[in-house]
């Protein structure tokens, strides 16, 4: 068995290789190639905390994964990571577990790809400002995704604490100057969210962090953070101004997140003004964007198809490059 830490996998798998791997697993689902119930919910209420169990499984790779992902949003107060997890690749020929991957950069990475497969397939070409709210433990891959897949000249962050995000913004500055992308911390939602192409929410909010009112038209919005029915980081006004609403998957979305099951009750929105599933554009079944004006707006709470599809990538190139530590 492999084990396979953080400065393992960034050794042999890039953002943009997570956006590619995102794709294939977004594929997989509509296709209904990739068995994957729907994740397994454990409340830690003392704690304001969740236990998540993802498993996956697809036939013609003869692959299954396990995800362990815990989240626990009060640990960036400790600085510990809010969502520690480990994520087991399986062979699907014997069951025997192959590897062991750090399944908390395993899923900031795949998280983030999720975004940044949105924002390759949908945003507009010309893109040149970006809006980050929120700066825990996923929101460093989100904005590495948006700078991958767009060269953006700028990226506005915002967090409720202030020194924390004037903290992250000089770290992401130094950490991802390759992109050659200014980031600054804003001093409110409304600084980083007005003349933004590209929206980023990734909280654990109950109410909206944003006012979709500021929202410029041709705008991009991916809300990342919305994981369980009572939370709701989305400005609910944005879907009435949005052309077109997409999901990882319309499925897991409408059994999690506030940011849908929200509005779809007090009939903000319907069903009916959902576009689809990203897998769905990518198979070329439903449009994407049609004009530079369009606001569109992509909502994600995670697929385990993703999970299997980034541990399998990263696992055969680890084999390849002789990368990791094997446990007998």
């Amino acid at each position: 068995m492999l084990l396979l830490s953080k400065a393992d996998i960034k050794k042999v798998f890039t953002m943009k290789d997570a956006v590619e791997a995102d794709k294939e697993a977004f594929r997989l689902v509509v296709e209904g190639k990739c068995d994957a119930p729907i994740r397994t919910n454990i409340q830690a209420p003392k704690h304001e905390g969740s236990f998540l169990f993802m498993p996956a499984y697809v036939e013609e790779m003869d692959t299954a994964s396990l995800k362990v992902v815990d989240i626990f949003p009060h640990n960036i107060d400790q600085g510990l990571p809010t969502s520690p997890a480990q994520v087991f690749l399986i062979d699907g020929k014997n069951g025997i577990v192959k590897a062991v991957l750090d399944g908390t950069y395993v899923t900031q990475i795949r998280t983030g790809a999720a975004t940044g497969a949105a924002f390759d397939l949908l945003a507009k070409k010309d893109c040149r400002i970006g809006a980050l709210i929120g700066t825990g433990g996923q929101a460093a891959a989100q904005l590495e995704a948006m700078l991958t897949v767009r060269k953006l000249e700028e990226v506005r962050v915002f967090d409720m604490n202030p020194e924390r995000a004037q903290a992250f913004a000089a770290t992401m500055q130094e950490e991802l100057e390759e992109y050659g992308a200014k980031i600054v911390a804003a001093v409110s939602s409304d600084e980083a969210v007005e003349g933004a192409d590209l929206l980023v929410t990734v909280t654990p909010s109950s109410r909206p962090v944003f006012d979709a009112s500021k929202v410029k038209e041709g705008a991009t919005v991916s809300c990342v953070g919305a994981y369980q029915p009572h939370m709701q980081e989305m400005d609910p006004a944005i879907l009435t101004r949005a052309s077109k609403i997409y999901f990882d998957s319309e499925e897991a979305v409408l059994s999690e997140s506030g940011d849908i099951l929200i509005p779809l009750a007090d009939g903000t929105i319907t069903k009916e003004d959902f576009t689809g599933d990203l897998g769905q554009l990518i198979k070329g079944q439903i449009p994407g964007r049609e004009s530079d004006e369009e606001i569109i707006v992509f909502e994600t709470v995670g697929v385990a198809a993703q999970d299997l599809m980034a541990a399998k990538a990263i696992y055969d190139r680890a084999v390849e490059a002789g990368i990791g530590m094997n446990w007998e």
